[in-house]
């Protein structure tokens, strides 16, 4: 009976060592996970609202520094088109900025695509109504 003690000792502190190692490497990988991506924390036009044309400010607010040079905001009208949108110099660097001008009532999108500075790209859709 001790040799089978000591084996299931050997067992359960060999698992609790593996346990231990799994749990350290996921620790050590959610943040870099979690930091991999420019998430969008805020946006004007809000999702789904309803703003007064014909020009309309659009402010796209990221959780990371966003690469302004190579990211991309297209607006889908009411026509099914779209056209893209020149965003303005960057005056933060987790946000863009560009103007929607001479747009009439109805259905828009903004199409957005970012570069984060770690070199991930994340794309997005607001909808947005003007009246």
């Amino acid at each position: 009976m001790n040799v089978l003690h000591r084996k299931n000792a050997l067992l359960q502190d060999l698992s609790r060592a593996c346990l231990m190692t799994a749990i350290a490497v996921a620790l050590v990988l959610i943040p870099r996970v979690a930091m991999a991506h420019a998430v969008l924390v805020l946006s004007s036009p809000a999702v789904d609202a309803i703003v007064q044309g014909p020009d309309v400010p659009i402010t796209l607010k990221y959780n990371s520094r966003v690469d302004g040079s190579r990211s991309t905001v297209l607006l889908s009208m009411p026509d099914g088109q779209s056209r893209p949108l020149t965003l303005d110099k960057q005056t933060a660097p987790d946000t863009l900025t560009t103007k929607a001008i001479g747009l009439t009532a109805g259905k828009y999108a903004i199409h957005w695509q970012v570069l984060a500075t770690d070199g991930h790209i994340t794309r997005g859709q607001i909808p947005f109504s003007v009246k």
